[in-house]
This record gives C-alpha cells, structure tokens and sequence, in this order.
C-alpha cells in the first residue's frame, strides 16, 4: 500500500556547525559550518620543525672584533728550545713577555673559529611544509584538551573554536575590547597573562626584553576596521589576519593548541583559503596548481573498533582449533629422503658420482702395480 502523504526531506549537516556569539556575549541565532581545515591531521613533528626554521630568520648577525686576541706582537720561537712553536709575545722585563697568544688555548688569545656576520643565518622551508604545519595548528586549535594542555584558561568560555561576530571587527575602544573577552569568558586567559609577567633571568633584561610573560588568546580577523588599535594594548593578547598566519602565532614555541578566538567573517573564508578535503583551495596555489589541504591517512585510526566490526568479522576465516604436530626438519645431507625431496636427481649424481671414484681407485692401483713390478725388474737384472 502506497501512502498519499509527502514525505518530509530530512536533510542532516555535512560537518559540525559552531554558534556566532554576538558583541554582547550572548549566543546568536547564526551559526556557520566547521571550516574543512579543522579536520587536518594534527602533526607536532611538522610543526615544530617549520617552527625551528621559521626561528632562525628572525636572529641578527653576531660576531667577535677580528683582531680580538690577536692585538699584542708575537710570533713564535721556533724548534731547538725544547717549548713548543706557539707564537710568544716579545720584549722582556715582565711575566707577559714569552707567554704563549693568538692560540685559542692561550690565555688572552683569540677563541676557535671566530665567529662570523656572513654565517648561515636563514633557514629555507618548503611553502606546501609551511601550510602542512598552519593547518595542523588551526586544526588543534579546535580541541579543547590540546588547548587547556597548553596552559590556557579556557574552562568559561562556552566554544572551542570561539567564533564572534563580524560587527566585532569595528571595535576602537579598548575598553569594549576586554569587556568582549569577559562576556565570552575569555578574559580569564589574560589574567593568567598578567599574573605571570616576571623579570627575564639573563642578560636579555638589559637589552630591551627585561620582562617575560605568557601567551594569551589569539584574536584572527578579516578587515581591520579599528580592532587592530582595539586589542593591541590588552596583555598577551594579539591578533593576526587571517590571509597570513603564522604558524609562530599558532603554535608559540612549536606547541599545539593556541587559544583562538575567530570573527565570522575570518572563520568562513578558511575554505577559500585551504580547501576542504574535498575541494582545493580557491586561494592559494602552488605552480600553477590549486592548493589541497593535507588529509588523514586513514579516515578512522581505531584499528581494534575496525578489527572486530560487523563487517570485518563476516569475512574471516574462523579461529582454528589447536596447533598441528610440527615435524622436524631433517638435513637433506645427512638425510636421503630429505635430499629427495629437494634434488629427485640426487640419488643419480650421487651413484655416478661413487662409480667414478671406484673406476679412480681401481685405475690407481693397477698402475702403482706395474711401478712396483718395473721396480722389482730392474733391481733383478741390476744384481
């Protein structure tokens, strides 16, 4: 029987969605797709080897004066005084004159290869590595454990990944700025900025770096309509635009899981930017070709759920019950069957062989009989 009423189209959403909470904290009545670059694989080793790279391009060259242990005049002695032929100051009438200079095993002399401004400062890393490691932090900046694992304080806000609206983006004021983050509960974070700020150990604290304090939330927005100026002052707070992140910025020090607070308009253009794992990016190319974001290897790592499905379990062989008798290997040269059922022919080259060493022998014999017979003879007709 065939029923006359329609029925409903039930349509389920492809990804997860994440709720838009407005500039007053409250949850709005938008909410927009997970962006396909959260479910990139998540690899620290990736990670922290573009950061390491990425490090070392911020340093400056540094190196010894030249002439450094090499300002006093000396030269060596030569052989025959029984010292050795390290180049020693002139003069006399004082405990300097005839110590040992310029040697790095010298006191007061220049150190092992000095250092140079023209070393290998920079480090070259792939673009694709670059996008490898940008989308595995994105991606670990959606879970929450990676992300209190790093330290944040992330137990009041009501999201991970945190997305705001659009209107945010034209905030001016710093004061609504932390009003923001503590209607989201994200100023809990910057609390925990301000508590750890302490003075460098070293001498960095009399070179412009005297304090040291932690990261806070990582503000990511589109267009800069007066944010920027907005949370520039906060503490630990700091903001990137979404086009050009750094993986310095999301993984400070190499470490998964930074607190990410994104506007609308940023968390929607990561498709564009990084594709999805089914379509490329419609952004980003290399040579020419469309960028795709790096997939999993395996859509679902659970190999124990997937060895004891349904469906895996259906189709193999059913345990076997006990264990046959094992048989001893024999060795095929001190065995005949053995040697059989390796080389059937065996038996035959072995038989040849033995009547060829028969046929040696009894040839042998008969001419050490003629010698011994020639021998006699001659010793006969000698007497």
């Amino acid at each position: 029987r065939v029923s006359s009423t329609p029925v409903p189209s039930r349509t389920m959403a492809s990804r997860p969605t994440v709720t838009v909470y407005g500039a007053d904290g409250a949850a709005g009545s938008s909410s927009v797709a997970l962006p396909g670059v959260f479910l990139a694989p998540v690899r620290p080793d990736v990670v922290h080897q573009v950061t390491v790279a990425l490090s070392k391009n911020k340093r400056q060259p540094y190196s010894v004066n030249k002439y450094a242990g090499k300002s006093c005049a000396a030269s060596s002695w030569g052989t025959g005084r029984a010292v050795s032929r390290i180049p020693r100051v002139q003069g006399g009438g004082t405990h300097r004159s005839g110590q040992g200079a310029y040697g790095n095993m010298c006191r007061g002399g220049r150190m092992f290869a000095p250092t140079k401004t023209w070393r290998k400062w920079h480090a070259k890393i792939n673009v694709t590595q670059k996008r490898y490691a940008a989308c595995s932090a994105i991606a670990a900046s959606g879970v929450t454990p990676l992300v209190m694992a790093r330290g944040h304080r992330v137990e009041d806000t009501p999201e991970c990944p945190l997305v705001v609206d659009a209107s945010v983006e034209s905030t001016a004021k710093t004061q609504k700025a932390v009003d923001l983050l503590r209607k989201i509960g994200a100023h809990a974070d910057v609390d925990k900025v301000v508590a750890s700020r302490t003075m460098r150990a070293g001498k960095g604290k009399m070179r412009n770096r005297r304090f040291v304090q932690r990261r806070g939330p990582l503000v990511i927005y589109d267009k800069d309509e007066g944010i920027s100026r907005a949370f520039r002052n906060i503490p630990g707070v700091e903001l990137a635009q979404v086009d050009s992140l750094s993986v310095l910025q999301l993984a400070p020090g190499g470490h998964l899981g930074r607190f990410c607070v994104w506007t609308q308009s940023a968390f929607e253009k990561l498709d564009a930017l990084y594709g999805t794992p089914t379509e490329a990016s419609s952004e980003k190319t290399r040579h020419g070709t469309p960028y795709r974001m790096p997939q999993l290897q395996m859509a679902n790592a659970d190999l124990s759920r997937l060895i004891n499905s349904d469906e895996v379990q259906s189709v193999v062989n059913a345990p076997k019950e006990g264990t046959a008798p094992k048989a001893r290997k024999a060795n095929p040269l001190k065995s005949a069957k053995a040697m059989d059922v390796l080389n059937p022919a065996a038996a035959t080259f072995k038989k040849a062989a033995t009547e060829a060493q028969a046929t040696k022998k009894a040839k042998a014999k008969r001419v050490n009989a003629m010698k011994s017979t020639f021998y006699k003879q001659l010793i006969a007709d000698e007497s």
